[in-house]
């Protein structure tokens, strides 16, 4: 949101020349992995992501199941960049790994180190495990915004400088989950302008920002699989007409978010399951997704799906002559991201992955004003989450935490967590970022929990094929705010209600 004094600060800004900023240093090996990122890539490969601030004619990792063995290298031609960036973004796909396994992987410079992760469980396995959510997380430090904790981890190594809470609890309990998701809305870099030191400083403010952001969540992203896809403020280098229009081409349009994920997130799936209609509907959704936009992967007992509720469905918010005038997109054919939605969820088969969770930015169930719900979004996305009995919506973009009771059209459903047809929604956009933490506002009356008293986020523990427990954590203390768990039947292999 942009308050009154930023709006008067235009005119100073526009007529600005750009000056010097802080950004991080750049080494004499120019082939220095920064920004380590892995994502789940198929059932028995990750993708490991990484920038370097110079163009690699080939993007290589060894790994191997002992850190003094790395016996297998897999290699890419992939390194690209957009003007105005520094860096270039590489990737190498990680294959044939046996699941639930510790590897072990060094990226191919004469200055990296060897980091290790978990390997994905294979679809089917019924081991409980956690992943955590973190939506609206933005850059903390002297660009961005800082917290008043002291409170420091070594576990992996974080940047004495930040003191970031959030950021720093991820660490702490690094072996708690299995991986993180992360609807959008990353580095906050198009808020540079609220930093009155980056007034002078315009695109390169936007460019140091995201650079810090992205060096300070490497040691949580090289170390679990980080999945992403796009919020308001990947958008373009910023959210006000104005300066949106003096943006460069690399600074609009979600470039650097393509550029950062476009290779490292993985298209849909090949169908886990043995019914030949499931598994052509499987394919036909994977010939519909357009990572990373939207996309699905699965995991133990969970069917996951990301989607875009940026752009690329009717009247969306930061599409083309959308609402917040960031004129995004289109990223697809017409209703490709509706007609993708739709093939993925009938194709799943809850004998094998019982528990289907859907993931985007802008939600539709909200405490506060209207401003905080994304109707066009609803009028694209509800009635399918209804009739493929979706279990969990999870969604950001209102900077706090909270939980509703299963709902569908505003109608809570009457048996509540105990196997209702209606989706469980969440937000857990509380975070931490520039902007701060909205106000609870008005509350629905299907609202059971809601906390905007300080940073959070929520974990979400599969437990089992019935049970489904959703933690909302206070990131300063790791305090549980609240719990709750869904019982679901989950009697019928594919649902269509």
């Amino acid at each position: 949101m942009v308050g009154s004094m930023s709006l008067k600060l235009l005119p100073f800004v526009a007529g600005c020349a750009f000056a010097s900023v802080t950004y991080p240093e750049i080494p004499a090996d120019l082939t220095t992995p920064f920004q380590q990122r892995l994502a789940i890539y198929g059932p028995d490969a990750v993708s490991v992501g990484w920038n370097t601030y110079g163009k690699l004619e080939q993007s290589c990792v060894q790994y191997g199941l002992s850190k003094d063995n790395l016996n297998t290298k897999a290699c890419s031609s992939l390194s690209t960049t957009y003007d105005p960036s520094r860096t270039w973004s590489n990737v190498a796909v990680l294959t044939g790994l046996k699941p639930a396994t510790t590897y072990y992987y060094k990226i191919e410079s004469t200055n990296s180190t060897v980091g290790h992760f978990l390997s994905p469980r294979k679809p089917g396995d019924k081991t409980a495990f956690n992943m955590d959510v973190i939506i609206d997380l933005g850059v903390y430090g002297k660009d961005g915004y800082t917290t008043k904790s002291t409170k420091k981890d070594t576990i992996p190594v974080i940047d004495p400088e930040v003191n970031h809470t959030t950021i720093g609890r991820l660490a702490q309990t690094v072996d708690d989950y299995e991986f993180i998701i992360h609807p959008g809305d990353f580095a906050y870099a198009d808020d540079w302008y609220l930093k009155f030191a980056n007034l002078l400083d315009g695109k390169e403010a936007y460019e140091s920002i995201l650079e810090q952001f992205y060096d300070q969540m490497a040691p949580i992203s090289g170390r679990k699989p980080y999945m992403a896809s796009p919020g308001n403020h990947e958008a373009a280098c910023s959210e006000i007409p104005y300066l949106n229009n003096l943006c460069p081409k690399g600074q609009k349009n979600f470039t650097e978010f393509i550029h950062r994920y476009e290779n490292t997130m993985p298209q849909s799936y090949i169908s886990s399951s043995s019914n030949p209609t499931a598994q052509t509907l499987a394919r036909t959704a994977r010939s519909l997704s357009n990572p990373p936009f939207w996309y699905s992967f699965e995991y133990g007992m969970a069917h996951i799906i990301m989607i875009n509720t940026e752009t690329d469905f009717p009247k969306a918010p930061s599409g083309t002559d959308g609402s917040a005038k960031l004129n995004g997109g289109p990223f697809g054919a017409p209703n490709q991201q509706l007609e993708f939605l739709k093939a993925d969820l009938a194709s799943v088969d809850r004998s094998v992955t019982p528990w289907v969770i859907v993931t985007g930015h802008r939600p539709w169930y909200s405490t506060g004003d209207s401003s905080n719900i994304c109707t066009p979004c609803q009028d694209a996305f509800e009635g399918l989450f209804y009739q493929y009995g979706v279990d969990l919506g999870i969604f950001g973009h209102v900077h706090n935490s909270q939980r509703f009771a299963p709902v569908v059209n505003g109608t809570a459903d009457p048996n509540g967590l105990n196997d209702p047809k209606a989706p469980m929604y969440i937000v857990a956009g509380g975070a931490g970022n520039i902007e701060g933490l909205s106000s609870i506002g008005t509350k629905p009356a299907y609202t059971e929990f809601v906390y905007a008293d300080d940073y959070s986020y929520s974990t979400i523990r599969l437990l089992d094929a019935q049970h489904l427990q959703v933690d909302f954590v206070k990131s300063s203390t790791g305090e549980i705010l609240d719990s709750s768990t869904l019982y679901k039947e989950h009697a019928t292999d594919f649902v269509k209600q």
